[in-house]
């Protein structure tokens, strides 16, 4: 199904209250698209991340294709509230969506999940297994540390570092190791990063002491991946500087029902470098 409708994200912005605990969140998601079945697409951790932001270049083409697509923020990222996370972040998030979902009337639902947003989808299907059809995961997925790179990686190193200063001189460092092709980041991009963050400088401070209070804030969940029985694509940039690729091996070793695929010359944010073939990669793995 082709509507040829442009989806924007002041149109699509909604927000519904969660309960974390006794703490009430006020959760921020964009609502996009009509369909039978509901596509969740959750961002990474990179400060300035939302879900509009990570996955702008694939609403339309998911939507258009028939899909009720939300792009929800998680707790500390975004318009949702922030958050301290003493324990799991993985499973906060998994939580949150759970409660969103729950809210919204929905039961079940595909992933997709890029970094952090790869880590809580994990988390939410070994926790809520039957209310998940498929799972796309691209960088992140809990599958546990690289055996090559040494932890944390350089790519972390300087998202941490931006959270502690965010500055354009430290998004720049960043965002040169974060995709291949370091070019595509234009100066009015990294301007609008840097104000989005400084918008919010309360999700930067809890970031910060999140990780004060657990340095492990997602854990590894290789253990228990074969629990995970849904069709699950795992997608890596063969130059991820973020999560090394081995890390991806690690997570279709452990599902009994995963495919991996490796987009070359591609970093940490397959669905924004490799937009086109991403997106129709994704649809005809959800139609099979």
């Amino acid at each position: 199904m082709t509507t040829n409708e442009t989806w924007t994200e002041a149109a699509t912005s909604k927000f519904v209250s969660v309960m974390e605990g006794d703490t009430e969140l006020r959760i921020h998601y964009n609502d996009t698209g009509a369909g039978r079945e509901t596509l969740v697409l959750l961002h990474g951790s990179g400060p300035g991340a939302s879900g509009w932001a990570n996955y702008h270049r694939n609403v339309d083409a998911f939507a258009d294709a028939g899909y009720r697509v939300l792009l929800i923020d998680c707790p500390g990222w975004g318009k949702s509230d922030s958050i301290v996370c003493t324990s799991s972040r993985s499973d906060l998030n998994a939580r949150v969506v759970k409660g969103v979902l729950d809210t919204l009337g929905i039961d079940r639902v595909h992933f997709v999940g890029n970094s952090m947003g790869g880590h809580s989808a994990v988390a939410f299907a070994l926790s809520y297994p039957d209310r998940v059809g498929k799972l796309v995961l691209m960088g992140g997925g809990t599958g546990g540390p690289s055996q090559f790179v040494p932890m944390p990686t350089e790519g972390i190193k300087l998202l941490q570092a931006v959270y502690r200063d965010p500055s354009i001189e430290n998004i720049k460092r960043m965002l040169n190791v974060f995709v291949y092709d370091a070019s595509t980041m234009t100066e009015e991009l990294l301007e609008a990063r840097l104000q989005n963050m400084l918008a919010r400088r309360d999700h930067l401070e809890n970031f910060v002491k999140s990780l004060a209070a657990n340095p492990k804030q997602f854990p590894d969940y290789g253990h228990r991946l074969n629990e995970i029985k849904v069709p699950a694509l795992v997608i890596w940039g063969r130059d991820d500087r973020f999560v090394p690729m081995d890390v991806g091996l690690r997570l279709v070793w452990g599902m009994p029902n995963a495919d991996l695929l490796v987009f070359g010359r591609c970093g940490h944010w397959a669905q924004w470098e490799h937009a086109e073939r991403f997106n129709e990669t994704v649809l005809a793995f959800l139609a099979r």
